[in-house]
């Protein structure tokens, strides 16, 4: 699998180029709040094996009010580095691995607890 050039965002971690793109528009299930927010990670310089992270909120723009996230390059960095403790080797061919996070490696990687944000309680 191939993250498309479009839209994709360049990266570096630890020497190492990637990009980045968070899907567009949400799936069915994503904009009901059904499914995580995703975004997918792989080499830049030779595609090999993609990199499929799981967050354990909502897109912001689903259309219900759940708790939604944004995806920031820090983010990414900290993603990338616990997939490659976790095994993940972008040079080889093969399905996506799967990386789903939860609140707790999310503290762990942020620092600090995670902002969320309802939509329906913006200003």
């Amino acid at each position: 699998m191939a993250i498309p050039k479009k839209y994709a965002r360049p990266i570096t971690v630890d020497g190492t180029a990637f990009r980045w793109r968070v899907r567009r528009k949400p799936t069915y299930c994503q904009g009901n709040g059904w499914g995580p927010m995703t975004f997918a990670v792989e080499r830049a310089d030779a595609p090999g094996r993609a990199l499929l992270v799981s967050l354990p909120c909502s897109r912001p723009d689903a259309w219900l009010g759940e708790r939604a996230t944004a995806v920031r390059p820090s983010l990414v960095k900290a993603a990338v580095r616990m997939a490659l403790d976790r095994g993940w080797d972008p040079r080889q061919a093969g399905n996506a691995f799967d990386l789903a996070l939860t609140d707790d490696d999310l503290t762990a990687m942020l620092h600090g607890p995670p902002t969320y944000a309802v939509p329906f309680m913006r200003r």
